[in-house]
């Protein structure tokens, strides 16, 4: 798969074509900053020009003054040295702020890019996508960024401009001196190409290895009522304790890397400082130079490697922002699978929700539909019965276009699904879990999100024609901020399920769709809170189109059509009387449900 089309995620290659493709979109993404940019630029070469006019002035005092005994040029030369080191240190922090400021500013661009982006893929990107790995790429991904924009960027631009700058003046101060220390430049650079490609490869392979340790921290954490109740805790620290191993050999192996290059680096910088004084001493012996300049050339010549090492060091800094930024570009070049064509229309406020020939497969998969047709009523409650993994909920999923198919048309009021644009489509078909989920934040807000812009006379308005106001309102009583104003935690923790089911359909009920899509919202409810769910879904159906994934029969038998889905087809279809009274699937399930229930009744 080529790099920008949806990348795979997991992809550990980093090449220097993508590297340098990385590197390109930056700088595209980069534009809305390009003045201050442009500025942060002109800072960093004026504080460069200062710190290599320093070993220029040490030189001249040396010659000019000590040598020449001439105390003006030797005070002369001190004030300017005092003037530049001053002036450097005022543009130095001035490239600092600047350089953060715009740094700081497109970190925060990207976190709400890359988080935008994601709540518009489709539920088949999170199916086969790790929760870790999707987590790492906001915090591990962006925290390799951060350490990039708030100073290694500023240390690795001025490192180059210095190694540049200093080259040059080496040559002009004397450049047979300058060639014979120059010998030592190729072992160098071809250290530095051995350890770009291999921290390269290591530093991709840290951030996938921290991905993977995020990923088993958050499936132990989210599942650790059921790790305890079957007493799994020692495995799930083991699988831990495993990823964990990973992510540290990965983090020990760019460790090794790094105290192979680094020495060497610095062993070449002390006998180019040797070379520079044995040399110098015979050139000055000769006369072909001045012993100032032998002075500033190994000032210069300080110039010269220590950037090389600290650009190295500060590559291992660019590797990992490069390797995030390639995820994080990776991830954005995703392309939702459900999204609203340029010429999309929106959906008609009511009609018939048809489907006609439909076949689907979850992807690459073999078909779990198979040439599905049925058409919905404006105001018909339909009921999709039938088997576990008979396709039910797939067919439920195809309705409000969470999927589309691979082949047939899944339309309402005449117009297609996938020609209509995702946000009137979400607004005339709504979906009802099973298990209500909610946001940390208050009631009142977890029922806003059904209607964003609703005023709070509109959710009490809602709840009162559910006839649950009362019940919601009297919750987290006498201890703080209570009723629709309590906090309910994460993933409604505070409330029971029933009253999580609640809150669910008075959220349903403030969007007021025409169209809705239940799985079967009491089927996982205690009987005390049952009874009041089902009496709020009576008045949230009235009037609606309603389809019902039912998991018991009971709901079947209320529906005005039941749909018997098995095997991925519809294979009967009629009223709930009629079905039950003909010898096909329907009467069969029924004749057990009944059986059971009668069974499991207390005797009179």
């Amino acid at each position: 798969m080529m790099w920008g089309m949806g990348a795979d995620l997991s992809d550990p290659d980093l090449s220097d074509y993508r590297a340098r493709g990385v590197m390109r979109r930056l700088a595209k993404m980069l534009r809305p900053w390009r003045w201050q940019t442009i500025g942060a630029i002109a800072l960093l070469v004026a504080q460069t020009g200062c710190l290599l006019a320093g070993p220029a002035l040490v030189g001249y005092g040396i010659d000019a003054g000590l040598r020449a005994d001439d105390a003006a040029s030797l005070n002369l030369a001190a004030v300017l040295f005092l003037g530049v080191s001053l002036i450097g240190l005022v543009l130095g922090r001035a490239t600092i702020r600047v350089v953060s400021s715009i740094g700081e500013q497109f970190l925060c661009h990207l976190r709400i890019r890359v988080f935008k982006h994601l709540m518009s893929l489709g539920l088949d990107f999170f199916e086969r996508e790790r929760t870790g790995r999707l987590v790492s790429r906001l915090t591990s991904d962006i925290d390799a960024l951060q350490e990039l924009v708030q100073m290694g960027l500023v240390m690795f631009v001025q490192n180059a401009l210095l190694f540049v700058g200093a080259l040059i003046i080496i040559f002009i101060l004397s450049w047979q001196m300058a060639l014979c220390v120059l010998v030592l430049v190729p072992p160098v650079v071809i250290a530095t190409r051995w350890f770009r490609r291999a921290s390269q490869e290591a530093y991709l392979e840290v951030r996938e290895r921290i991905g993977a340790n995020l990923t088993t921290l958050q499936e132990g954490l989210a599942g650790v009522r059921v790790v305890q109740a079957f007493g799994r805790e020692r495995s799930f620290t083991r699988r831990f304790r495993e990823t964990n191993e990973a992510q540290f050999d990965a983090n020990l192996k760019t460790v090794v890397i790094s105290t192979r290059y680094f020495p060497f680096v610095e062993f070449c910088g002390v006998i180019g400082v040797a070379m520079v004084i044995g040399i110098g001493g015979i050139f000055v012996d000769s006369g072909l130079i001045e012993i100032g300049v032998v002075a500033a050339f190994v000032l210069y010549l300080n110039n010269l490697f220590e950037p090389v090492q600290q650009l190295g060091q500060l590559y291992n800094t660019l590797q990992a922002a490069a390797a995030a930024l390639h995820k994080l570009f990776s991830l954005l070049d995703t392309p939702a699978s459900i999204a609203s064509r340029s010429d999309a229309i929106d959906l008609p406020k009511s009609g018939t929700l048809c489907v006609e020939n439909v076949s689907f497969g979850y992807g690459e998969g073999a078909d779990v539909l198979h040439d599905v047709s049925i058409e919905i009523s404006p105001g018909e409650r339909i009921a999709l019965v039938g088997p576990t993994g008979a396709g039910k909920s797939t067919l439920a999923k195809l309705l409000v276009r969470f999927y589309d198919p691979r082949e047939g048309v899944v339309s309402f009021g005449g117009v297609d699904l996938r020609d209509t644009t995702v946000a009137s489509l979400r607004e005339r078909i709504v979906v009802v879990p099973q298990e209500a989920h909610l946001f940390a934040g208050t009631i009142r807000e977890n029922i806003r999100v059904g209607k964003p812009e609703a005023t709070d006379e509109e959710i009490e308005g809602s709840l009162d024609a559910l006839g649950i106001r009362e019940r919601l309102s009297a919750l987290g009583a006498g201890h703080g901020p209570s009723g629709l104003d309590l906090e309910v935690r994460e993933r409604g923790s505070r409330l029971s399920a029933g009253e999580r089911q609640l809150v669910s359909l008075a959220r349903a009920a403030l969007a007021d769709p025409p169209v809705l899509v239940l799985d079967e919202a009491t089927s996982n409810l205690d009987p005390g809170t049952e009874s009041e769910v089902e009496r709020a879904l009576e008045v949230l159906t009235k009037n609606r189109t309603v389809i019902v994934v039912a998991h018991r029969l009971s709901t079947a038998e209320r529906a005005d059509r039941v749909a018997v889905v098995d095997d991925g087809r519809i294979v009967e279809l009629g009223t709930h009387s009629d079905l039950a009274a003909a010898s096909g699937r329907y009467a069969s399930l029924w004749l057990r449900w009944t059986f059971d229930h009668s069974s499991a009744a207390p005797a009179s």
